[in-house]
């Protein structure tokens, strides 16, 4: 009877996995191992279920990802922002920067393809935004957002591929050429040779985005504190 028992509720169907529960683990999967490691496969062995049963949630990866990117961007709180456009559109583009820091594989899946969180689109509206206060017209100010997210994307995708060969202990050829300069051919490279690396390593986003806005919007729009 027991045997039996044990049987049939062996047989039944396994219980239904949640949108949420799919999210949140490929979530972790990327946070450790970033996009290129994320399989629909592995995602479902990791929860005990067949891949199919992923697709009746999902689409396919790239709708998976959207999921997980749209779950991200609802967590971002609003911040007030300044009143000054000069400066809402500096403290935006810093406040993109620093959160983008923090999840290194979105900014992987973002330049990757057309994917985009919906509930992250008020970063663009508050560049563009701002822009077109100070007097830009519309398509203006979407060029003033396209080089802030270029120079954001450009210089996170940089710094992570930067750790990643750090981590694994790969010589860096740049920094072993730059120690090998002479004065003669290439006196101003020479003399901060030394400290090439050390220099790379610095953060120096806060001045770069600065100086961005400061060259794309009109002058005497705001004024932004040194």
């Amino acid at each position: 009877m027991t045997a039996a028992g044990e049987r049939g509720k062996r047989s039944g169907r396994p219980p239904r996995l949640s949108l949420e529960a799919i999210v949140d683990a490929a979530d972790r999967i990327l946070e450790a191992e970033g996009p290129e490691k994320l399989s629909m496969r592995r995602l479902a062995t990791g929860l005990g279920a067949a891949p199919m049963a992923l697709y009746y949630h999902v689409r396919d990866k790239d709708e998976l990802l959207l999921r997980v990117l749209e779950a991200h961007a609802r967590q971002i709180p609003h911040p007030e922002l300044p009143a000054d456009p000069r400066e809402r559109c500096l403290a935006t583009a810093i406040l993109l920067y620093e959160l983008l820091s923090e999840r290194a594989w979105i900014v992987e899946v973002l330049t990757a393809g057309d994917l985009f969180a919906p509930a992250a689109l008020w970063f663009v509206e508050s560049m563009i935004g701002a822009a077109v206060e100070c007097g830009c017209t519309p398509e203006e100010a979407v060029d003033v957002y396209h080089t802030l997210w270029y120079y954001i994307v450009g210089n996170l995708i940089i710094r992570v591929n930067s750790a990643r060969r750090r981590a694994r202990a790969a010589p860096v050829y740049g920094n072993e050429a730059m120690v090998e300069l002479t004065t003669g051919v290439y006196p101003h490279l020479a003399s901060v040779a030394p400290r090439w690396n050390e220099l790379n390593l610095r953060d120096s986003h806060l001045r770069g985005l600065t100086a961005i806005v400061d060259g794309l919007l009109p002058a005497g729009c705001g004024k932004l504190v040194r």
